[in-house]
């Protein structure tokens, strides 16, 4: 089901206690939603369905998954990087230069609030809906299971606010119900727990995938599961705490784990439901950009895009993906985000998520390819000239979904919980690890590897995996600052440029120059990518381009620029909200 309309009449209040979403005074002029409107609103199954449709509306668009939260937040890492020189927006974001009047901050969080405020509303009334408990079979159970959604929703809201922005307000009621709107930060971790047992009943009351006769767009009992999962691991992970401006782990970590172990465990005895798609080229060219169902429910959960609108759409494929020129037949698009020069070497030549993830060419406008520079080359899971129905010109907004958690997450959480539980790898532990790389190297199951079998290693073989499984998919950032290694790991980028750089090492046969010809609208290749430059500096026929050549000392300290550890890890509050709200405010060093 490709969404459509959402459902935007319900007079909800403005959250003005956690987002200043209008200035104070403007606040004071509206009314808080009376009885009469809920009654009308949750007197029926069908209107209480599009009040939960209009709690998922603020999942799409520009301020979350459309652009921000999805594409601006995620970056820098040792992964990939946001193009282009600091700025006081996305450019800022990603060099960890961060001023609280950034101007991508404000609207994330907004939007974040009243996807919260609407889900809060959805979760108050409708459990008093007559029909809740007095109903026909079909109407309780689809009560409930909009109920479920309700919270599940409200639950991925918060994980963002958290995630990105650590203590914040957390109203869990509607905020016409509330005295005081002018709320303090709440502790994550007692948010964190109340999630999570949201998420607990939440997954009761879902149907499983097949049940629920709709696509990914709305969540199901697997989907809910996962994201107790996600979770709870970052329940257990590292975070920045607010009174000692420290990275820290919490000494009951270990209960959470055990969460996402039971949690993911079960999901991986459903493949009736939820399963890995034996090809990863297919996965993306298929059923994301193809905007095919995916038959496996590897895609667990996906955020709906339609409308041609930065309030209901995404710009998937538009900004980020290979640069495109306007005038080909694909239309304008991509260069918004460059993987690392070693995020491409890191994957083994015959790893098919390798030339998924990433893009070499670039489109002119007679549509033909020619390759780009090493420190230019794009993500390439959102692409517009993989677009199902082809979209040609300027159009910004492409359609595309953007995926929320898949399965091979499950298996990967799975394996890092049970490592961790059971101090090193299970058979089932590996097992999951395996069936992931297994998919990778499909047709060169040889070139798979040994999988370890201490504790240490293992966890290191699931950094490195996750690393190269979900590129370009706004995990790697998170899943570094749950383990408290994004400072190592950008450093260990930056060291392993430097020896890119200078030939040294595992990179000594990275060439300098690669040269092309064009082949029809494709290109061909003279050299390996992985061998010495020919030794002349030219050849007849052929096109030459900076490969080696173009990394210089300038761009390996551009990466990540003014990371600090203890403080970059999350985002500022922006100048809005904190003038909005007398009882919020800055910390973390900002």
């Amino acid at each position: 089901m490709k969404k459509t309309s959402f459902y935007k009449s319900i007079a909800l209040a403005t959250v003005i206690a956690v987002g200043g979403l209008t200035a104070c005074q403007k606040y004071l002029d509206v009314a808080p939603i009376s009885q009469f409107d809920n009654e009308a609103v949750f007197s029926h199954v069908s209107n209480a369905t599009l009040a939960v449709l209009g709690a998922y509306d603020l999942l799409s668009g520009d301020p979350t998954y459309g652009i921000r939260i999805s594409m601006y937040y995620p970056y820098d890492t040792d992964e990939m990087m946001t193009s282009g020189s600091l700025d006081n927006g996305r450019r800022g974001i990603a060099r960890y230069n961060l001023l609280a009047g950034n101007t991508e901050l404000a609207s994330s969080w907004n939007a974040l609030y009243q996807g919260i405020e609407r889900a809060n509303l959805c979760i108050a009334q409708i459990p008093k809906m007559a029909q809740y408990n007095n109903g026909t079979a079909t109407e309780q159970r689809e009560l409930r299971r909009l109920h479920g959604e309700a919270l599940t929703l409200r639950a991925q809201y918060y994980l963002e606010l958290i995630r990105t922005w650590g203590d914040v307000p957390a109203p869990m009621t509607p905020s016409y119900t509330q005295t005081d709107l002018f709320l303090a930060k709440e502790d994550r971790d007692k948010v964190y727990d109340s999630l999570l047992e949201d998420l607990r009943v939440a997954a009761d009351m879902l149907p499983w995938r097949t049940e629920a006769g709709a696509r990914n767009e709305r969540i199901t009992k697997g989907a809910a599961k996962a994201l107790r999962a996600r979770m709870a691991l970052y329940r257990g992970g590292f975070s920045l705490r607010r009174d000692t401006r420290q990275m820290e782990r919490r000494a009951d970590f270990a209960k959470y784990y055990q969460i996402a172990r039971d949690e993911t465990f079960a999901i991986m005895q459903r493949r009736d439901q939820h399963t890995l798609n034996a090809n990863f080229e297919t996965l993306f060219k298929q059923f994301v950009n193809g905007m095919q169902p995916d038959p496996a429910g590897e895609i667990m959960f996906e955020v709906g895009s339609a409308g041609g609108s930065a309030q209901s759409d995404s710009k998937l494929g538009y900004y980020n993906g290979p640069r495109l020129d306007a005038a080909s037949r694909f239309g304008q698009g991509g260069g918004g985000i460059n993987p690392l020069p070693t995020y491409f070497y890191a994957f083994d030549s015959t790893d098919t998520r390798r030339d998924v993830t990433i893009t070499l060419y670039q489109v002119a406008a007679n549509n033909n390819k020619s390759p780009q520079r090493l420190t230019t080359i794009t993500d390439g899971k959102f692409r517009r000239d993989w677009r199902g129905t082809l979209l040609p010109g300027t159009a910004q907004n492409l359609g595309y979904n953007w995926p929320i958690i898949r399965f091979a997450d499950v298996l990967l959480m799975f394996a890092e919980a049970e490592n961790e539980l059971k101090n090193g790898p299970t058979a089932e532990a590996i097992a999951a690890f395996e069936e992931v790389r297994k998919r990778a190297f499909r047709g060169n199951l040889n070139r798979v590897g040994t999988t370890p079998t201490t504790k240490a290693a293992f966890f290191d073989a699931i950094v490195n995996e996750r690393y190269l499984e979900f590129g370009g998919e706004g995990i790697r950032k998170y899943d570094l600052i749950r383990w408290n290694l994004l400072k190592t790991k950008i450093d260990e980028a930056k060291a392993n440029l430097t020896d890119l750089l200078n030939a040294r090492g595992r990179y000594a046969n990275v060439p300098q120059y690669i040269y092309w010809r064009q082949n029809g609208e494709e290109y061909q290749l003279f050299s390996s990518l992985y061998r010495p430059s020919p030794s002349t500096g030219q050849i007849t026929g052929w096109t030459r381009v900076d490969w080696r050549q173009n990394v210089t000392a300038t761009y390996i300290t551009s990466i990540a620029q003014y990371f600090t550890p203890n403080k970059s890890e999350l985002f500022p509050i922006n100048q809005q909200a904190l003038d909005a709200n007398p009882n919020l405010k800055q910390d973390y060093g900002y």
